[in-house]
């Protein structure tokens, strides 16, 4: 059954734009790429976030690193200045331990120091 009869002729029919459904389109389309440019954002900083986390981990394990060298050395060093150590050195140098007889003292009343004459008379320095 045709509702149409087949010999009458359609017009073209045109519809009118409806400025609202575009306007709402376009709302639409600027809220999704907001939104997505939101997604991409956070997920930038997440992985931004990864990595520093990664490059702190390296550096921690740098530092412990680094300490216990330093631990080690300390370690080094203090037997190096070892006193028993430096005595066989020493020895090893050929130097003699220091006897009594070759440390002398000095008395009290008689010092060596040789006492500047400006300290004696102080205007002599500025006679003409």
């Amino acid at each position: 059954m045709n509702r149409v009869p087949s010999k009458q002729r359609n017009s073209n029919i045109r519809r009118d734009r409806d400025v609202r459904a575009l306007s709402r389109l376009a709302l639409l389309l600027c809220c999704g790429l907001v939104l997505a440019g939101g997604f991409v954002f956070a997920a930038q900083q997440y992985f931004t976030a990864i990595q520093y986390g990664y490059k702190s981990e390296s550096l921690r394990r740098e530092r412990e690193k680094l300490l216990e060298e330093q631990q080690h050395l300390m370690l080094k060093k203090e037997q190096a200045f070892a006193p028993a150590r430096l005595e066989s050195e020493a020895r090893g140098l050929g130097l003699k331990p220091l006897l009594a007889s070759q440390v002398g003292t000095q008395k009290a009343g008689r010092s060596q120091i040789p006492i500047a004459p400006a300290l004696i008379n102080p205007s002599a320095s500025f006679q003409r």
